[in-house]
């Protein structure tokens, strides 16, 4: 048994809307000194084996599915 794990953030250069609403969001409730917010995403996947060709299926899920690689950066950790 296998699980990966798999956070997908919006690359440094774009713009996060989101994350811009929950800093402000977290200023005004007091916490001023928060200076940037960056939302993504987290996911845990268990799987039944491991070996190269299920990582390099791994990558080539997260480029086509789990991100979009235009906008977002994603990192896969294995365990």
């Amino acid at each position: 048994m296998m699980k990966a794990k798999v956070v997908v953030m919006p690359k440094a250069a774009v713009l996060d809307p989101q994350g811009a609403a929950v800093r402000e969001a977290m200023q005004h409730l007091g916490m001023g000194e928060v200076k940037n917010v960056r939302i993504g995403k987290y996911l845990e996947i268990d799987l039944e084996r491991d070996g190269a060709d299920v990582e390099a299926r791994l990558h080539k899920l997260c480029r086509d599915l789990l991100s979009n690689p235009v906008i977002e950066d994603y990192q896969l950790v294995k365990e």
